[in-house]
Protein backbone atom coordinates (compact mmCIF):
# COMPACT_ATOMS: atom_id res chain seq x y z
CA UNK A 1 0.00 0.00 0.00
CA UNK A 2 1.24 3.32 -0.97
CA UNK A 3 2.42 5.71 2.15
CA UNK A 4 0.27 8.94 0.39
CA UNK A 5 -2.92 6.25 -0.12
CA UNK A 6 -5.90 7.80 1.32
CA UNK A 7 -7.46 5.29 3.74
CA UNK A 8 -10.67 6.11 5.90
CA UNK A 9 -10.85 7.59 9.43
CA UNK A 10 -13.55 9.30 11.60
CA UNK A 11 -12.75 12.37 10.65
CA UNK A 12 -13.35 11.68 6.99
CA UNK A 13 -15.56 8.77 6.38
CA UNK A 14 -17.73 8.30 3.52
CA UNK A 15 -21.46 7.96 5.10
CA UNK A 16 -24.45 6.77 2.72
CA UNK A 17 -26.79 5.74 5.29
CA UNK A 18 -27.41 6.06 8.72
CA UNK A 19 -29.90 6.12 11.14
CA UNK A 20 -30.40 4.18 15.14
CA UNK A 21 -30.53 0.73 13.33
CA UNK A 22 -27.79 0.83 10.71
CA UNK A 23 -24.80 2.65 9.14
CA UNK A 24 -23.21 2.28 6.15
CA UNK A 25 -20.34 4.09 4.43
CA UNK A 26 -18.26 3.60 1.17
CA UNK A 27 -15.39 2.06 1.71
CA UNK A 28 -11.81 3.10 0.70
CA UNK A 29 -9.09 0.97 -0.80
CA UNK A 30 -6.84 -0.21 1.39
CA UNK A 31 -9.17 -0.52 4.55
CA UNK A 32 -9.69 -3.56 6.20
CA UNK A 33 -13.21 -3.98 6.96
CA UNK A 34 -12.99 -5.61 10.82
CA UNK A 35 -9.15 -6.39 12.15
CA UNK A 36 -7.18 -9.04 11.11
CA UNK A 37 -3.33 -10.36 11.31
CA UNK A 38 -1.92 -6.95 10.15
CA UNK A 39 -2.71 -5.10 13.34
CA UNK A 40 -3.95 -2.58 11.32
CA UNK A 41 -6.81 -0.35 12.33
CA UNK A 42 -10.19 -1.29 10.94
CA UNK A 43 -12.60 0.26 9.14
CA UNK A 44 -15.38 -0.80 12.13
CA UNK A 45 -13.20 1.06 14.78
CA UNK A 46 -13.42 4.17 12.43
CA UNK A 47 -17.14 3.57 12.34
CA UNK A 48 -17.75 3.01 16.29
CA UNK A 49 -15.31 6.43 16.89
CA UNK A 50 -17.20 8.62 14.13
CA UNK A 51 -20.67 7.49 16.29
CA UNK A 52 -19.49 8.18 19.54
CA UNK A 53 -18.23 11.77 18.51
CA UNK A 54 -21.14 12.87 16.45
CA UNK A 55 -23.57 11.50 19.24
CA UNK A 56 -21.25 12.43 22.33
CA UNK A 57 -21.84 8.42 23.79
CA UNK A 58 -20.18 7.43 26.63
CA UNK A 59 -18.46 4.48 27.04
CA UNK A 60 -18.03 1.55 24.29
CA UNK A 61 -20.09 2.17 21.60
CA UNK A 62 -21.63 -1.23 20.13
CA UNK A 63 -21.37 -1.83 16.49
CA UNK A 64 -21.54 -5.01 14.45
CA UNK A 65 -19.82 -6.21 11.83
CA UNK A 66 -22.26 -8.14 8.99
CA UNK A 67 -20.67 -8.82 6.40
CA UNK A 68 -16.90 -7.61 4.79
CA UNK A 69 -15.20 -6.49 1.34
CA UNK A 70 -11.83 -7.67 0.42
CA UNK A 71 -8.81 -4.98 1.22
CA UNK A 72 -8.03 -3.83 -2.19
CA UNK A 73 -12.01 -3.53 -3.15
CA UNK A 74 -14.11 -0.48 -2.59
CA UNK A 75 -17.83 0.57 -1.99
CA UNK A 76 -20.94 -0.66 0.33
CA UNK A 77 -19.97 -2.13 3.47
CA UNK A 78 -23.06 -1.76 5.79
CA UNK A 79 -22.53 -2.33 10.02
CA UNK A 80 -25.18 -3.13 12.85
CA UNK A 81 -25.90 -0.31 15.58
CA UNK A 82 -28.29 -2.54 17.72
CA UNK A 83 -27.97 -6.04 18.83
CA UNK A 84 -31.53 -6.83 17.24
CA UNK A 85 -30.55 -5.13 13.39
CA UNK A 86 -27.27 -7.49 13.54
CA UNK A 87 -28.77 -10.59 14.17
CA UNK A 88 -31.71 -9.69 12.02
CA UNK A 89 -29.32 -8.36 9.20
CA UNK A 90 -27.53 -11.73 9.66
CA UNK A 91 -30.29 -13.84 8.70
CA UNK A 92 -31.30 -11.56 5.75
CA UNK A 93 -27.58 -12.31 4.60
CA UNK A 94 -27.63 -16.02 5.75
CA UNK A 95 -30.85 -16.20 3.81
CA UNK A 96 -29.77 -14.74 0.61
CA UNK A 97 -32.32 -11.98 0.63
CA UNK A 98 -30.11 -9.18 -0.22
CA UNK A 99 -28.89 -8.12 -3.91
CA UNK A 100 -25.59 -7.69 -4.14
CA UNK A 101 -24.50 -5.11 -7.84
CA UNK A 102 -20.47 -5.00 -7.90
CA UNK A 103 -18.83 -3.03 -11.16
CA UNK A 104 -15.49 -4.09 -12.07
CA UNK A 105 -13.18 -2.72 -14.85
CA UNK A 106 -11.47 -5.66 -16.53
CA UNK A 107 -8.94 -6.96 -19.26
CA UNK A 108 -10.51 -8.17 -22.54
CA UNK A 109 -14.24 -8.36 -23.39
CA UNK A 110 -16.61 -11.75 -22.06
CA UNK A 111 -17.50 -13.47 -25.46
CA UNK A 112 -20.92 -12.54 -24.66
CA UNK A 113 -22.50 -9.24 -23.82
CA UNK A 114 -24.01 -10.60 -20.89
CA UNK A 115 -24.19 -14.21 -19.28
CA UNK A 116 -24.12 -15.69 -16.35
CA UNK A 117 -21.08 -17.66 -15.15
CA UNK A 118 -21.03 -20.98 -12.67
CA UNK A 119 -17.57 -22.36 -11.46
CA UNK A 120 -17.07 -24.76 -8.30
CA UNK A 121 -14.25 -22.67 -6.30
CA UNK A 122 -11.66 -24.14 -4.05
CA UNK A 123 -10.42 -22.26 -1.45
CA UNK A 124 -6.08 -22.48 -0.42
CA UNK A 125 -5.75 -20.73 2.51
CA UNK A 126 -1.82 -21.07 2.41
CA UNK A 127 -2.26 -18.28 -0.84
CA UNK A 128 -5.00 -16.48 0.17
CA UNK A 129 -6.54 -17.57 -3.27
CA UNK A 130 -9.55 -18.91 -4.49
CA UNK A 131 -9.30 -21.66 -7.68
CA UNK A 132 -12.39 -21.88 -10.17
CA UNK A 133 -12.99 -25.41 -11.72
CA UNK A 134 -15.56 -26.45 -14.43
CA UNK A 135 -17.07 -29.00 -11.93
CA UNK A 136 -16.86 -29.92 -8.49
CA UNK A 137 -14.50 -31.12 -6.96
CA UNK A 138 -13.69 -32.20 -3.20
CA UNK A 139 -13.84 -29.49 -0.78
CA UNK A 140 -15.05 -26.95 -3.65
CA UNK A 141 -18.09 -24.99 -3.42
CA UNK A 142 -20.27 -23.75 -6.25
CA UNK A 143 -20.35 -20.22 -7.26
CA UNK A 144 -22.79 -18.02 -9.50
CA UNK A 145 -23.21 -14.67 -10.90
CA UNK A 146 -25.00 -12.85 -13.91
CA UNK A 147 -22.87 -10.42 -15.40
CA UNK A 148 -23.11 -7.53 -17.71
CA UNK A 149 -21.59 -4.81 -20.09
CA UNK A 150 -22.28 -1.36 -19.22
CA UNK A 151 -19.41 0.36 -20.97
CA UNK A 152 -16.43 -0.63 -23.30
CA UNK A 153 -13.68 1.19 -23.07
CA UNK A 154 -10.50 1.32 -25.20
CA UNK A 155 -8.20 -1.12 -23.32
CA UNK A 156 -10.29 -2.38 -21.00
CA UNK A 157 -14.62 -2.85 -19.95
CA UNK A 158 -16.80 -2.04 -17.41
CA UNK A 159 -19.26 -4.97 -16.21
CA UNK A 160 -21.67 -4.89 -13.79
CA UNK A 161 -21.88 -8.17 -11.60
CA UNK A 162 -24.95 -9.48 -9.96
CA UNK A 163 -23.60 -11.84 -7.01
CA UNK A 164 -25.62 -14.86 -6.47
CA UNK A 165 -23.47 -16.70 -3.86
CA UNK A 166 -21.11 -15.27 -1.99
CA UNK A 167 -17.57 -16.74 -1.86
CA UNK A 168 -13.71 -16.28 -0.88
CA UNK A 169 -12.32 -13.68 -3.92
CA UNK A 170 -15.63 -15.16 -6.17
CA UNK A 171 -15.98 -12.40 -8.55
CA UNK A 172 -12.20 -12.33 -8.59
CA UNK A 173 -11.47 -16.07 -9.98
CA UNK A 174 -15.19 -16.36 -11.67
CA UNK A 175 -13.90 -13.14 -14.41
CA UNK A 176 -10.07 -14.23 -14.01
CA UNK A 177 -11.36 -18.09 -15.55
CA UNK A 178 -13.09 -16.28 -18.34
CA UNK A 179 -9.92 -14.56 -19.21
CA UNK A 180 -10.98 -11.13 -17.94
CA UNK A 181 -8.68 -10.17 -14.91
CA UNK A 182 -9.83 -6.92 -13.08
CA UNK A 183 -7.33 -4.36 -13.56
CA UNK A 184 -4.44 -4.54 -10.64
CA UNK A 185 -5.43 -8.04 -9.84
CA UNK A 186 -2.02 -9.66 -9.56
CA UNK A 187 -3.13 -12.51 -7.98
CA UNK A 188 -5.76 -13.13 -10.61
CA UNK A 189 -3.84 -12.76 -13.45
CA UNK A 190 -3.81 -8.94 -14.45
CA UNK A 191 0.03 -8.11 -15.62
CA UNK A 192 0.95 -5.19 -13.36
CA UNK A 193 -0.68 -3.52 -9.84
CA UNK A 194 -2.52 -0.65 -9.52
CA UNK A 195 -0.46 2.66 -7.92
CA UNK A 196 -2.51 2.41 -5.10
CA UNK A 197 -2.53 -1.43 -4.03
CA UNK A 198 -6.36 -1.83 -5.11
CA UNK A 199 -8.16 -3.31 -7.84
CA UNK A 200 -10.83 -1.92 -10.00
CA UNK A 201 -13.99 -3.77 -8.05
CA UNK A 202 -16.17 -1.98 -6.10
CA UNK A 203 -19.51 -3.13 -4.20
CA UNK A 204 -21.87 -0.31 -6.07
CA UNK A 205 -24.84 -1.44 -4.73
CA UNK A 206 -26.52 -3.31 -1.95
CA UNK A 207 -30.84 -3.96 -1.69
CA UNK A 208 -32.46 -5.61 1.02
CA UNK A 209 -35.60 -5.20 3.26
CA UNK A 210 -34.37 -2.79 6.36
CA UNK A 211 -34.57 -4.90 9.39
CA UNK A 212 -36.64 -3.25 11.84
CA UNK A 213 -38.30 -0.45 9.40
CA UNK A 214 -39.16 -3.75 7.37
CA UNK A 215 -39.04 -1.29 4.20
CA UNK A 216 -37.28 -2.05 1.12
CA UNK A 217 -33.93 0.01 1.39
CA UNK A 218 -31.11 0.18 -1.55
CA UNK A 219 -27.47 1.66 -0.50
CA UNK A 220 -25.63 2.88 -3.50
CA UNK A 221 -21.80 3.67 -3.54
CA UNK A 222 -19.90 5.79 -5.61
CA UNK A 223 -16.48 4.31 -7.26
CA UNK A 224 -13.33 6.22 -6.37
CA UNK A 225 -12.37 9.54 -8.13
CA UNK A 226 -9.73 7.93 -10.56
CA UNK A 227 -9.18 8.25 -14.27
CA UNK A 228 -10.29 4.92 -14.75
CA UNK A 229 -13.90 4.75 -12.90
CA UNK A 230 -14.44 8.52 -14.52
CA UNK A 231 -14.26 7.55 -17.54
CA UNK A 232 -16.89 4.56 -16.65
CA UNK A 233 -19.51 7.09 -14.99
Amino acid sequence: MSADKITSNAANLQVIYEDNHLIAVNKRVGDIVQGDKTGDRPLSEHVKEYIKRKYNKPGEVFLGVIHRLDRPTSGVVVFARTSKALSRMNKLFADKETEKIYWAIVKNQPKNKKGTLVNWLKRNHKQNKSYAYPSEIPDSKRAELDYLVLKELDRYTLLEINLKTGRHHQIRAQLAAIGCPIKGDLKYGFDRSNPDGGIHLHARKLSFNHPVKKEPLSLIAAPPTDPLWNACL
